[in-house]
Order: structure tokens, then C-alpha cells, then sequence
């Protein structure tokens, strides 16, 4: 039964504990009451080490830019600066893998609309076989053709290209003599990936649907960066048909989310003859030490890794002319900006192309507005030579549905079209049926390549040991902790249940151990879950350890926004997105630190483990076991059937910290329950 001291007689903890604390001046007796309530009162689950994620990864970002910046240093000459745009150009690719085959485009207007200064043709093209595009050509009248064109992309906004200041600058542009594509992204306008049969959001519109859908990409070596950069692409093959369109003039521009596909597309697309992105270009190291979430487009695999910055996308461009559009006031912080100019600056400076490079920032919030728009007709007009406007012509904004390309504003109810999520089951399903079962040997070698762990130091950890831990409704009277270091500034917290009260290193105590890997806490799973009270029971003679590794319980992030751990957008997924950019899988991270756990329980002797992990426990746990000879028995508690199950459900729930990237090429879950089968595998409520 619970030893915890509930409130009583209508009193709050906290009442109950001053009422305790003035008694206990008075009644020596009522200091173990006190004592109690305050242990009682300390019951929230342990988390002392709440900053230690986000420092180690804002320290890998630091230095990651400091190598670039040390690389761009030593550009001396015009052909140093070439050779590192070459060098830009080729990581680009590698981030971003191939491109897939060019599909015909099957382009239709859908209907047309006529206005004084121009027309708005109403468009869809498919970027690939079964996968509409919906975009607004915007024609300009009583002009001598062919005439400049620009491609525009939009930001996060619900209605796509209809967004106000979308319409906005694809008007501006039409009034000034420029044929302007705008198309609506995947997941936002009329391209909605998941809808009841009312046409609604089932999962929700723009950022929920591109992290859903992305993240579930990763799965099956998708990216959905490069998908949303395809559509791109091809709206630009689309322009490229228009006869009404001067070839030498190709323009892309966008704001936000826009602004990011504006920049990616200035990295992988060389077609482009200038470019001006608004409200995106900062540094990688500004977002990551503010804090800044970005949702799976904005996010490119190995992107640091590859020692590449914002920036970089821009200097793919060089020495075409580029202007980057920031704000004053925008949460893309604005330092970052002129960081980036000044880094293009001096690159365009060695290639003889200095004023090919510009910096406008606007003074009010985040967004395309109306100064930012008129700083990019400006540059555009600097280039193209086709209008001599300073200002912004007059615009009239259309309603949603005069916009539409589809009869009622969803392709999804166009016949033959295919989801994101269509192409990701069935390239699972295409994965899962051409990949040949491997030995443990091979199977091993496969799990610690997709992990992408490093190699173990020969060298045991140095750990510390925290105060005593106290009678905290444990399954035994006492438990103290150890922050063990598995690699520099990281710590996995492990707990040992203890009989009596223990302030210094763990005893020898043979060679069998138990250590169980929580799911979210060690500290609350001890007292809440009956397995650990089942197990204590079984072995009452082996000693007892939990583990937190990086990331949960004691190190659970308190970052990006206060209690966001489980949202969507929250912390657990920033640093699993950014563990992507660095190209060491977050979950890699995390079976590091148990295989480090191993190592200090072989430090004190403990060589047969009984690993047991528990819900998110429940991967490193399974991964771990394949890799370590000390473990000698498994069990797992509410562990995945198979990464395959999720990649082929259009609805699931996991953590993008629980993915691995491509991990279907190579292996699955069930591929490492049957080389545990030799270890004794149990599987406890399976998902």
C-alpha cells in the first residue's frame, strides 16, 4: 500500500506543510509528520538535469558553424571561392539525395480568371504520377511576350496561395509585367493530405500535417523537405512551357515557410536566375540557442553534419543575383540575418559579383508585408529591367474560391490521386518484401549503422553520485542515484534500489544485475509500475538498477515551451529533428548511453544483465540487448510490433524520437525479437 500523504480537511499540500513546519517548533513529535508530508510533497518526478539536452546540441551546432566559418576564412581567391560553391552544390545534393524521375506533368486550366492588368489561370499539375499540384498562373495583359517569370511559394498558411499576402505580391509582380506561379504546398489550400468526408482537417492544416506526414517519410528514406522542394521544381518545369515566359528571367521568392522552400530551392534547383526569400534566412545556431522549433521541411537530414549553413542554399546561387528579405521584429532572429549577408558578402566579393548580394530588413513582424514585398520588386526589377515601380500597384484581393483549381478547394476528391501517405505505405510494403532476412551478425552490424553509433570507448565511465534519494514509495526502503557519464556534458541518471541507506559508489554484488530502462521516468515508474514491483519480487537476491537515458525523466527538456514535451512541435521532437540534421539519430543517442550503462555495471562487476525496457525504454533496451554479450536475459514492456505497422498506417501515434531515418531498407523490430528469442525474450502488452 502507498505510503504518500495525501492533503486532508480541505487544506492544500503546501497549507498542510506550514501548518507542520509552526507545529513542529512547538510538538517535536510533528517533525516525522513534517518529514513525510515533505517527502510526499517531493513526489513529482526527479528532473535535475532538465538544460543538459539542449546545451549538448547547441554545443555541436557551435561547432559545427565554427568549422564552416573557419572553411569560409580561408577563401582567398576567385577560384577558391568557385570551388567552395561547387562543394555547396554537391552537399546540397547529398542532404537531399536524388531527385526521382520527371513524370509527365499533365497540366490543365481548370478555369480562368479576367482582370484589367491580367488574367489568373487556375492550374494543376501533377509533380508525380497521381499527385496534383494546385496553383494560380498569373498573366500579364497588353504586354509584349515572352516577359520574366517568378515562381512563388507560400508560408504557413491555411488557405495556401488565396493567403492575402500571397495573392499580394503574385498581383504586384502580374501589374509590373512578370507571369507569376504561386502553388499551394502539401498539407495547406487545396492540398490537404487528410480529410474527413466533409473535405475538413482530420490531422490539422500546414505545420500538423507536414510534421505527421514527414515524419512518418523518414521511416521509408523519405525526406519531406525534398518533396516539398520537388513540387517546386515542378511548378518551375510548368513555367518553363508557358510561351508567355523570357526564359532568361526566372525568378523564386516566398515568405516563411515560403521563404525556407525559396531557399532550399536556390540550393538544389540551378535554373533559377535570381531569388528573394523573406522571413527564413538566419543561422542554424540562432534557432537552436533560441529555442526556435521548425516543422519537418524546414529540417534537412544531415544538413549540419555536412558542415552547411542557410546561407550555404544562397551561396549555391552564386554569383546570381539573391536578396535576403528579413524583419526587425521576426522570431527568425534577424542577427542571423545579417550574419548570413555578411558570409554571402564576402563569398560575392571573391567571385566579382559584390552587389549581386542584398539585405532589406523590414521593421514590423513576421510576414510578407508590404515593405518586404516592395524590396523584392525592387531587386527583381534591378535584374529583369521590366518595371521602373517603386512602390506596391494597387491590389485587390480575391476570395478563396475564385482560386480554386478543384470543384469544391481539395484535390482529394479528385479521382486517381494519391496521399503522401499512399506513396509511404506502399514504398513500406515494396521495403518489406525485397529485404532478406540477416544473421546476428550482419543484423548487428545494420542496427549499429542506422543508429549511427560511434565506437565504444575502451575506457569506463566516470559517473556521480548524487544525495540519497530517501523512501520515495520505491519498491524498496531506499535508492540512491548516479549521473554516469556516457559521453562529455551527457549523463544517463541510474538509480539502484538499496535495503538500506547507501551515500557512496554501488557495492560488488556478483555478476547477475537488473536493469530496467524507463519509459519516460525512472523516478515515477518506480513507484507507478507494477512490472518493477513484479520483478523485484522474482529476483530478491539481484541488484536493482533504472536508467534514464538522455532525454526522459531526469533530463527531460524544459525548453521550447514550458510542458511541451508531448506536442507535436515541442521539445522532444526539436531535438529529434535536429539529432537528424546532425545525422546521429536521437534514438542512436540514447541506446549509446544504455550501452554506456552496460559498460559501468561491467565496471562493477556485473556481466549478466536482465534488461528490461519499458514503453520509449522498450527501443534502446532492444537495441542494446542485440549489441551487448553482458546481457543475458530481455523483457520488454509495451514495445512496437514493427516500424513497418507504423509506416503503413495513415493514422498512428509515435514519437519522431522513436524513428529511425530509413530503417526499413534495412532491418525491422521483429528482425531483432527473433536474434533475441536466444536471450530469453519476453514481450510484455505488445503495440
Amino acid at each position: 500500500m502507498s505510503n504518500r500523504i495525501l492533503p486532508a480537511n480541505g487544506l492544500s499540500r503546501r497549507q498542510l506543510l506550514t501548518t507542520a513546519a509552526s507545529q513542529a517548533i512547538a510538538f517535536p513529535l510533528a517533525h516525522s509528520w513534517l518529514s513525510d508530508l515533505q517527502a510526499a510533497d517531493d513526489y513529482e518526478p526527479l528532473n535535475r538535469f532538465p538544460r543538459m539536452v539542449h546545451e549538448w546540441f547547441v554545443k555541436q551546432v557551435r561547432e559545427s558553424e565554427q568549422r564552416k566559418l573557419g572553411r569560409l576564412d580561408s577563401l582567398k581567391t576567385k577560384a577558391d571561392a568557385e570551388a567552395y560553391v561547387r562543394s555547396v552544390r554537391q552537399r546540397i545534393r547529398t542532404c537531399f539525395g536524388p531527385e526521382p524521375k520527371r513524370t509527365p506533368l499533365n497540366p490543365r486550366v481548370t478555369s480562368v480568371v479576367e482582370r484589367d492588368e491580367y488574367r489568373i489561370e487556375n492550374v494543376i499539375f501533377d509533380s508525380r504520377p497521381g499527385f496534383p499540384v494546385t496553383a494560380n498562373l498569373y498573366v500579364p495583359k497588353g504586354r509584349d511576350y515572352p516577359l520574366p517569370g517568378v515562381v512563388g511559394t507560400c508560408g504557413h498558411s491555411s488557405n495556401g496561395k488565396a493567403e492575402k499576402a500571397y495573392q499580394s505580391f503574385a498581383q504586384g509582380l502580374a501589374k509590373q509585367g512578370y507571369v507569376c506561379l504561386i502553388y499551394d504546398p502539401i498539407g495547406q489550400g487545396e492540398r490537404l493530405q487528410y480529410t474527413d468526408e466533409n473535405l475538413k482537417p482530420v490531422v490539422g492544416v500546414g505545420t500538423r500535417e507536414h510534421l505527421y506526414a514527414g515524419n512518418q517519410q523518414f521511416l521509408v528514406g523519405e525526406f519531406f523537405c525534398m518533396w516539398r522542394a520537388w513540387d517546386g521544381i515542378r511548378a518551375l518545369d510548368y513555367l518553363l512551357t508557358r510561351k508567355e515566359v523570357d526564359k532568361r528571367h526566372i525568378g523564386v521568392t516566398g515568405n516563411s515557410g515560403g521563404g525556407t522552400m525559396t531557399t532550399w530551392l536556390c540550393g538544389v534547383e540551378p535554373r533559377w536566375t535570381m531569388a528573394a526569400p523573406s522571413c527564413f534566412i538566419t543561422t542554424f545556431r540562432r534557432n537552436m540557442e533560441n529555442e526556435l522549433p521548425a516543422d519537418t521541411e524546414q529540417c534537412p537530414p544531415k544538413v549540419i553534419a555536412m558542415g552547411l549553413d542557410q546561407d550555404d542554399f544562397l551561396a549555391a546561387m552564386a554569383p546570381k543575383p539573391v536578396i535576403i528579405l528579413a524583419k526587425e521584429r521576426d522570431y527568425f532572429d534577424v542577427r542571423g540575418s545579417e550574419e548570413s549577408y555578411a558570409r554571402l558578402k564576402r563569398l560575392y566579393r571573391l567571385l566579382g559579383a559584390e552587389d549581386n548580394i542584398g539585405l532589406f530588413i523590414g521593421p514590423t513582424t513576421h510576414g510578407y508585408s508590404q515593405e518586404n514585398r516592395e524590396a523584392m520588386y525592387r531587386w527583381f526589377n534591378g535584374v529583369a529591367k521590366v518595371s521602373e515601380v517603386k512602390a506596391e500597384p494597387k491590389i485587390e484581393i480575391e476570395e478563396d474560391k475564385t482560386l480554386w483549381c478543384t470543384p469544391n478547394g481539395q484535390v482529394v476528391e479528385l479521382e486517381g490521386t494519391r496521399s503522401v501517405f499512399d506513396f509511404t505505405r506502399d514504398k513500406s510494403k515494396q521495403l518489406t518484401s525485397s529485404r532478406k532476412q540477416a544473421d546476428k551478425e550482419t543484423l548487428s552490424t545494420k542496427v549499429s549503422n542506422v543508429l549511427r553509433l560511434p565506437p565504444l570507448p575502451k575506457t569506463k565511465p566516470d559517473y556521480r553520485i548524487w544525495r540519497y534519494l530517501g523512501s520515495r514509495d520505491y519498491p524498496s526502503p531506499h535508492g540512491i542515484a548516479y549521473a554516469v557519464e556516457t559521453e562529455p556534458n551527457v549523463h544517463a541518471i541510474v538509480y539502484r534500489l538499496t535495503q538500506e541507506r547507501w551515500y557512496s559508489r554501488p557495492p560488488r554484488a556478483g555478476k547477475r544485475a537488473l536493469l530496467y530502462v524507463s519509459d519516460l521516468s525512472s523516478d515515477a515508474e518506480l513507484r507507478d509500475e507494477p512490472l518493477i514491483r513484479e520483478l523485484a519480487k522474482a529476483e530478491t537476491n539481484t541488484p536493482i538498477f533504472t536508467c534514464d537515458v538522455r532525454g526522459v525523466g531526469e533530463s527531460q527538456p524544459d525548453t521550447c515551451r514550458p510542458g511541451s514535451f508531448h506536442t507535436a512541435y515541442g521539445n522532444d521532437y526539436f531535438y529529434a529533428i535536429h539529432s537528424l540534421m546532425l545525422d546521429r539519430p536521437y534514438l542512436g543517442q540514447k541506446t549509446y548511453d544504455l550501452l554506456r550503462v552496460l559498460d559501468w555495471l561491467a565496471s562493477l562487476k556485473h556481466t549478466e544483465i536482465h534488461l528490461v525496457g519499458n514503453g520509449r525504454g522498450s527501443f534502446p533496451a532492444t537495441f542494446a540487448a542485440l549489441l551487448s554479450d553482458q546481457v543475458k536475459q530481455v523483457t520488454l514492456k509495451n514495445s512496437l510490433s514493427s516500424y513497418g505497422q507504423i509506416a503503413e498506417s495513415e493514422h498512428y501515434d509515435m514519437p519522431l524520437s522513436s524513428m529511425l531515418p530509413n530503417v526499413l531498407a534495412h532491418f525491422d523490430l521483429p528482425d531483432c525479437y527473433r536474434a533475441l528469442k536466444q536471450k530469453s525474450l519476453r514481450r510484455i502488452e505488445v503495440k
